[in-house]
């Protein structure tokens, strides 16, 4: 029946990228299960434990991260990582964008928090609010901005030490350094802790 009913692979997602970015409308049609696993891995990462009544549900998010990546047809795919990367800020945006429009619809009421393993940023007993985040995360890149992209990706788009590298075109080793400097950066700015340098 062909490679493509048994689990997606690395392989798979890269060859389908590549082929849909030249203008194989059939790889599209197969790309989309396999974008769309990925897509809800994403989207579970990101929504887990939100508040109950959250205003995001997982599927709204997965369909317009889809929508948004249609229009990158022409991107100049690399491989799975490469993806992840790009599919991991756009949800950020989606996110983002969102709790900003909630913010404001609630007129500095309840701001939204986003409910993360809390250690994985340095803010131990509290979520941070994902707004706050974000803006953290742009001070950030305009001080480093590989360290911006390491958190994005460890954090956001939950690729492992080794993906993130490889999107990077960095070592293992690098992004371990990057990411637990970026993890003590943001925990100063996220809880007052005072001016410091990336």
């Amino acid at each position: 029946m062909g490679r493509f009913m048994a689990a997606p692979g690395e392989y798979d997602i890269t060859r389908l990228l590549l082929a849909w970015s030249e203008g194989d409308d059939d790889a599209l049609g197969k790309l989309a299960p396999l974008v769309e696993a990925e897509l809800k891995r994403l989207a579970r990462h990101y929504l887990r434990g939100e508040r109950p009544g959250h205003t995001l549900q997982p599927t709204a998010l997965i369909n317009e991260a889809y929508l948004r990546l249609l229009d990158w047809r022409k991107a100049s795919w690399q491989n799975r990582a490469h993806f992840m990367g790009i599919a991991a800020n756009m949800m950020r945006r989606i996110l983002v964008d969102h709790a900003r429009r909630y913010r404001f619809l609630k007129r500095g009421g309840e701001i939204m928090k986003v409910s993360l393993d809390a250690r994985q940023l340095g803010t131990p007993g509290r979520d941070p609010d994902l707004v706050a985040l974000d803006e953290a995360l742009t001070r950030l890149a305009e001080i480093d901005r590989r360290k911006s992209q390491v958190v994005e990706l460890r954090f956001f788009g939950g690729l492992s030490v080794e993906e993130a590298a490889e999107f990077l075109k960095i070592s293992p080793r690098t992004v371990k350094r990057e990411w637990n400097l970026a993890q003590a950066w943001l925990h100063c700015e996220l809880t007052g802790g005072g001016e410091h340098d990336a």
